[in-house]
Parts: C-alpha cells; structure tokens; sequence
C-alpha cells in the first residue's frame, strides 16, 4: 500500500482537482475547451443563488482559468447539452453522461415522501403543470397558468414554482436553461437530455461505482466519505463500492502520513514536485467543501458564515480561502460593489506561520483580476485582519 506525506497528498490532490497546475497564460484565448476541460476534471459545478462576489458556479471557472467570458460561459453550461443540471451534489451542474448514472436518485425522489405529501396537499397539480409545460415549451414559474401567490418581492415558495421543483427532482422536466439572472426555465426532459444519455438506467452498484470512479479522478485520493461526498453518495455503500473497485485494480487503497483511514487513490494521478497555485477558492469549490478533508489535507479548517449572526463571524459574511503554493496562506472576505465600482476587501487574514507580507504581494495581483472580471473598477481594503495594512498599499 503505498503511503504519502501530507505534502505529497496535497500536491495530488490539487493537480486532480485542477488547481496545481497554475492558469493558462494571461494573453491566452479562454474557449469551450477550457470550459469542457474544468467541467470533466470537476465532474460537479455546485449552483447556488449568492452573489456577493460572483455565483457559486463561475468562481471554480475562475479559479482555474482566470478571466473568461462570462456569458459565453453560461450559455454553453446551459445550451450545448454537454453539461445538465440535477442533484449530484447538491443543486449542481454534471457532464451530461452522468445523467443516466443519477436515475435511482430522481426515482427514490418520485417514490419519496416529499413528493406524496405535495401530491396529498395539491391533488392534481404536478400533473396540470406537466401538461402545461408539454403543451407550452420552456416555462419559467412566471410563465405558468397558476403559479401561486408570491410571499414578497421574490417567489419564496409558492405552488407552482414546487410543482415544477417537484417534477424535475424526479426526472420528468430538466432544465432547459438559466436566465441572466439565474431564473430556472424548465422543459420535459425529453426535449433536453440528448437521447444518448436517456436509455435504461445501470443497476444501482453499477452507477454507484462508475460515481466513484469520477470522484477519485476529480480529488486524486481521500478516504471513503470524502469521496462518498463529491455525488452525496451514502458512505457505508461508498465503501464496499470503493473497496470492489480496489480489488478489481480500478483504484489503489494508499495511506497518508498521520491519518489511520485508508484512502483510495486514482492509479492515473501524478505528484508535482510543486503547486503553482496562486488563486481564490469559492466555498462551493470541490478543493474544500468537504471541510473535513481540508482540515487533515492542508490544516485549514474552513467555515462559511453567511448564515452566523455579524456580531459573532470570525471572518465575514463571504469568505474565500487564498490558496499560494500547495497551501491555504489567507482568507479573504470580499464583495463586489457593482453600484459604486469598488472589489471591497472587508477583512484580508494571514493563517498561522505565513509572512503577511507576502501574502499581500501576491494576494493583491490576484484581487486586480478579480475586480476586473467581476466588472468593478478599483479594490478597497478595509481594516479588518492582518494582512489588511500590507494589502492596502501593494493595491495602492
């Protein structure tokens, strides 16, 4: 069994995840091959409605490609078909031929109890709204006939926006596309999914290894929940799944220095003698959402504080770790002001044993990018953390 020090496993762990390799150059063209080459490595885009900065499924195009266009993006995650929303991880992006390998979960979700008790409380509805959007095409909850009432300036929860919820959780509308401002546009899925990927789906242990297999890929190594995690898969089944790919040579059981559990590594991957990362990582990004694997990883132990009350966040509201090298240096709450123009670096912190000096340095090339990219046009460093001072003048 082959063993790693934790440098090593971090190393391989950030060239699989797409990071270790450094970014295209500056001057570079960033096309649809760069996307696809993001999207496969991930394997899962997270979706999620916050924009402080940007959405939760720019930042990893981002963090791996530097500036891109950004509608460009989104129209191929949305309208080539190459890439299909469902519940992988969570609300998420995935490769389109992992559609059928996700079919036993839209299936529980039909059979579920969520579904029979809307069913029980809106007798008839997930059926009329079916027939609505067959008839209509492409429809919106704005579009529907009886959409239900709003509870405030948004469409909080009402009837039909669970009707349609209720049906694409289990498989009889897809998303057919996303609007600028993320409204979801759904469609029945046989007018979405491309028929090469709607043909009968693999028996449950079949698809739950074939899951796995992407996970190892997409992480390089790490032990069965964490890799149980990246498809949200259950993790005593994870095991024995992992464990019959171990004995059939499809992935290596490996030890990293430090830690008991058995990890499971892709045959494939590669160590670096070293990272070239310097970028931020989303909270959504495969790298650390699993917040115990970045803890024994790369002792970072990371939190999101958007739902903790101001007074008692640590950090701030929005929070992305800085990643330099093969290691988290710093943590960076940060908001794009798009009314008055200004990337607002509201607390910029040094993790222990690293010269703030330095992080700064680099961390302000990085944050120039950024503000370009997101669309405002200077950054501004509050006072908030120790790299602040040092922040502040390397942005001038």
């Amino acid at each position: 069994m082959r063993t790693f020090s934790g440098d090593r496993a971090r190393r391989l762990g950030l060239v699989a995840g797409g990071v270790g390799v450094g970014r295209p150059p500056a001057a570079a063209r960033r096309d649809v091959r760069h996307l696809r080459g993001v999207a496969h490595r991930l394997g899962v885009v997270q979706l999620d409605s916050v924009n402080v900065l940007a959405r939760a499924h720019e930042l990893p195009f981002w963090t791996r490609l530097g500036p891109h266009d950004r509608a460009a993006r989104d129209r191929w995650l949305w309208r080539s078909r190459e890439m299909l929303e469902g519940w992988a991880h969570v609300a998420s992006l995935t490769p389109a031929d992992r559609w059928p390998l996700l079919a036993h979960r839209r299936a529980a979700f039909r059979d579920g109890e969520s579904r029979a008790r809307f069913e029980a409380t809106h007798p008839g509805t997930l059926e009329a709204v079916l027939a609505e959007v067959a008839d209509a095409g492409p429809t919106s909850v704005s579009d529907l006939q009886e959409p239900g009432r709003r509870t405030g300036p948004w469409w909080g929860d009402p009837r039909g926006k669970r009707a349609l919820q209720q049906l694409f959780l289990g498989g009889e509308l897809a998303v057919h596309d996303r609007t600028p401002q993320l409204v979801t546009v759904y469609d029945l899925t046989e007018r979405v999914v491309p028929d090469a990927h709607r043909g009968p789906a693999p028996p449950p242990d079949e698809a739950g290894r074939a899951l796995l297999r992407h996970a190892v890929r997409a992480h390089g190594l790490g032990t069965a929940g964490e890799l149980a995690d990246h498809h949200r898969q259950p993790i005593r089944t994870a095991r024995r799944l992992l464990e019959e790919l171990a004995e059939g040579g499809e992935v290596t059981r490996a030890r990293v220095r430090g830690r008991d559990e058995v990890h499971y590594l892709d045959p494939t991957a590669t160590v670096p003698r070293h990272s070239q990362a310097r970028t931020l990582v989303s909270p959504f990004d495969p790298v650390v959402w699993e917040r115990g694997r970045a803890e024994h990883l790369f002792d970072f132990r990371y939190r999101i504080e958007i739902y903790v009350p101001a007074a008692q966040r640590v950090h701030g509201y929005y929070v992305l770790p800085f990643l330099l090298g093969d290691r988290f240096a710093a943590r960076v709450d940060l908001k794009a002001d798009r009314a008055t123009g200004r990337l607002l670096v509201r607390g910029a912190f040094a993790e222990d044993g690293v010269d703030a000096a330095v992080v700064a340095r680099e961390l302000a090339v990085v944050l120039r990018v950024l503000a370009t990219w997101v669309g405002v046009d200077v950054v501004v460093v509050h006072d908030g953390g120790d790299v602040a001072p040092a922040l502040r003048r390397q942005v001038g």
